[in-house]
């Protein structure tokens, strides 16, 4: 007979795992027991630790009478630990003091407190910050999507939370309690949400995975507004480093927040993998119909207003595909660095790439750039419309790709994006976003990553995104739309370049002859293209530094 394998026992692990008489698995800052249901660990919070030791001392005793008080609430028990009471409990004439109602051994009194500060926050003023159109959208989030958690969707329930938190700390930003709150919920809602994916979707699960999806969006955006300065320009750590060696950029540059387009994507490929079941569903589709519906114009001239972004791609393309082993003319043609070696990038092929791969390549990329441009176009005359969200949704896939190559021409894309956003600027979760964004990329112009020349190159391209990013309203209005705060007063047309409300009434008038975007996701839809592929988990990663 065989040895017997040894075992190692340790005593390090968490209180509560100890209390359950259950093996833990002494993860920090939280392990995988807690994690798995929901409830706080005293290696996250040491102050947990008291309260167990309470709880577990008071099950101990035996329940003393306490004076009948007309006025005292009896607090109901709750959670699978609470005390069944015994035969005789339940025979007590109803004029005898009740025992000591048991208190819930999973959930602490300070955490039940957090979650309804949260809901309410959610309920009261989150809610009416996802709309920039028909109210009765307002109300879905309000009452709709609550009820839809409640109903047993948990990463829904937990997305709702970490919003609210993140919200609360837009108004506190100094309070550590919600700052725990709004990392540690949305990492279980990813943890849930990724556990439902992989199961499959279906119609039981269709609609609760795509409202999270669309608060995951939103808390990556607004994420972003909680990054302090030196994080983003400063010189980064070691993992930083990493990411921006496989990036292509060198550590201390302004780093892209690549989270908003992964996110936003999510949600694309969500309602693309499910819309079979979407469709059905009064809820989604009325969330779907409040969007305005793309109207692109792929006109590539100089008639359009970021038409300009496409001036030389001609040149560009041919440097790309014609360059052989002359990469370095290729990359300067555009502004890039020249690279030592030949690049093996997505966006440089090596010399030996099939001519045919080559062409694909740089007809991918063609329809990347104009898709882009074309969505800045539409966006651009509805801003106020939430329009401008669209995009980081809709680029292509090599667009991104693109991004990550710190493709000059791409980045001037982005930095009219961003640009775009200072139209919501009130909005708390896109709060100084334009500013902060369009600075962080034109810096990347003029650095010693593209060089000397890249500034003065393309910045006819930036000039009109900055001008914006720094505009400042004289009454002190700002651009903004009024949900989520501040006033509601749009940028001279001679500054911005349209007129909201004239061009509001012409594509209004668009929309209504095409219909809405549940008619234009059907249309794709038919096209068949990866309508059935299940999408990635965005990745959540807590802002550095941000730990307060």
């Amino acid at each position: 007979m065989p040895p017997r394998r040894s075992h190692k026992k340790s005593r390090a692990g968490c209180r509560r795992c100890k209390s359950r008489k259950i093996k833990c698995d002494e993860v920090h800052p939280r392990c995988g027991n807690c994690v798995k249901h929901g409830v706080p660990c005293d290696f996250e919070r040491p102050e947990v630790l008291a309260e167990l030791q309470a709880a577990a001392a008071a099950a101990e005793s035996p329940a003393t009478p306490a004076s009948f008080d007309f006025g005292s609430p009896i607090t109901p028990a709750a959670g699978p630990a609470s005390v069944v009471p015994s035969v005789s409990a339940l025979a007590t004439p109803l004029c005898r003091a009740p025992q000591t109602p048991a208190v819930s051994q999973t959930t602490p009194p300070g955490h039940r407190l957090l979650e309804l500060r949260l809901m309410h926050q959610y309920t009261a003023m989150t809610c009416k910050t996802f709309t920039f159109t028909a109210p009765v959208t307002e109300d879905i989030w309000k009452i709709t999507v609550p009820n839809l958690a409640f109903s047993g969707s948990q990463h829904l329930a937990d997305a709702i939370l970490a919003v609210a938190a993140l919200h609360l700390r837009s108004m506190v930003p100094n309070d550590k309690e919600l700052v725990r709150a709004s990392h540690a919920y949305m990492a279980a809602s990813l943890a849930e949400y990724s556990a439902a994916l992989t199961k499959g979707i279906d119609h039981t699960n269709a609609e609760s995975l795509f409202l999270t999806s669309a608060l995951i969006a939103f808390q990556s955006t607004a994420t972003r507004v909680f990054m302090k300065d030196e994080v983003m320009v400063g010189a980064g750590n070691d993992v930083d480093a990493d990411a921006n060696r496989r990036r292509n950029q060198p550590s201390g540059c302004y780093a892209i927040p690549f989270s908003w387009f992964h996110s936003f994507q999510g949600v694309k490929a969500i309602t693309a993998a499910s819309w079979q079941y979407l469709r059905a569903s009064p809820v989604v589709t009325q969330v779907i119909n409040s969007q305005a519906v793309l109207q692109l114009d792929f006109t590539t001239g100089p008639e359009t207003f970021f038409g300009h972004l496409l001036e030389g791609l001609d040149e560009e393309l041919a440097a790309m595909g014609g360059g052989g082993s002359d990469t370095s003319s290729a990359t300067n043609a555009t502004g890039a660095p020249s690279p030592a070696a030949p690049s093996t990038s997505p966006g440089h092929p090596p010399p030996n790439k099939p001519a045919a791969a080559t062409a694909e390549l740089l007809s991918s990329t063609r329809q990347a750039y104009q898709h882009a441009v074309a969505v800045l176009n539409w966006a651009h005359k509805i801003p106020h419309k939430g329009a401008p969200l669209a995009f980081p949704a809709t680029v292509s896939r090599r667009f991104i790709e693109l991004l990550e190559e710190r493709r000059p021409r791409a980045l001037a894309i982005l930095a009219c994006f961003f640009a775009l956003l200072k139209s919501m600027d009130s909005v708390w979760w896109l709060q100084g976003m334009a500013r902060r964004e369009v600075l962080g990329v034109v810096s990347l112009f003029n650095s010693d990553f593209f060089g000397a020349d890249a500034y003065r190159t393309w910045w006819p391209h930036l000039e009109w995104a900055m001008r914006i990013a720094l505009y400042e309203h004289p009454s002190g209005g700002g651009g903004g739309n009024s949900n989520g705060g501040g006033g509601e007063e749009p940028i001279p047309p001679d500054v911005w370049g349209a007129d909201w409300y004239a061009e509001e009434r012409a594509l209004a008038e668009g929309q209504a002859h095409h219909g809405g975007y549940v008619r234009h996701i059907e249309l794709l839809s038919q096209m068949g293209s990866a309508m059935q592929s299940i999408p990635s988990v965005p990745e959540f990663v807590p802002v550095m530094g941000d730990q307060r």
